[in-house]
């Protein structure tokens, strides 16, 4: 981007559907990890994160809750709970590191599979993401900083963590922005915060406050 182009907010809607595809001890679930599209993926490691817009839940990796509760993989849980997803520039990396997890799992438990109970097995979704424009344009820096009370959560995450992961950008959409007018400090400040820490409210505000900080 150059310093004359505004910034075009977008926003999105997901339609969320389910694969057919379920997994009943450890051993079903890296089968299936290996084969599910990306979407699903990136689905289960992060719905929970744009559902909880007020309140930070306990752990937002859907595979971290079903390892612990439907087949008591305490130490795995663990690990997939606090797997750090900036990280990672790609779905693909994810998965990667989400197989390597449970493929030593199941190497430790040595082939003793336990099996969840009825009615407890993994479901399997993925998602798809339609992207739209919302009608907001930040027209320079500190009209960013005006515009950003305005934007909705969804709008929020689409250009902070769903743009930079999902379709693989070397940084979120605000600091590639801000990088094209001059303003590198400022993005890579903005760059270092970490959202799945924060509500999509106090992201919000921190993005703003670091803005205001620069004097923007």
């Amino acid at each position: 981007m150059t310093s004359a182009e505004p910034f075009h907010f977008h926003t999105e809607r997901r339609l969320v559907q389910l694969t057919g595809i379920k997994a009943r001890n450890l051993s079903e679930l890296l089968s299936q990890l290996k084969e599910v599209p990306g979407s699903s993926v990136f689905y289960h490691t992060h719905h929970r994160f744009l559902s909880h817009h007020f309140q930070k839940p306990y752990v937002y990796n859907d595979f971290a809750v079903w390892a612990d509760l439907a087949v008591q993989a305490e130490s795995l849980s663990e690990k997939l709970g606090i797997l750090d997803l900036r990280q990672y520039g790609s779905v693909r990396k994810l998965r990667e590191v989400i197989v390597s997890l449970v493929e030593a799992e199941l190497h430790e438990a040595g082939g003793q599979l336990r099996q969840c109970l009825p009615g407890y097995e993994f479901h399997f979704c993925k998602s798809k993401s339609f992207i739209m424009p919302t009608g907001i344009i930040a027209m320079d820096p500190a009209d960013l900083a005006r515009k950003l009370p305005d934007i909705t959560n969804v709008s929020l995450y689409f250009h902070f963590i769903e743009a930079r992961l999902r379709m693989e950008r070397a940084t979120n959409d605000f600091s590639k922005w801000l990088t094209g007018w001059g303003l590198g400090v400022l993005a890579r400040e903005i760059e270092g915060v970490d959202p799945y820490a924060l509500t999509l409210d106090e992201l919000k505000s921190a993005l703003i406050n670091l803005i205001h900080k620069h004097g923007v």
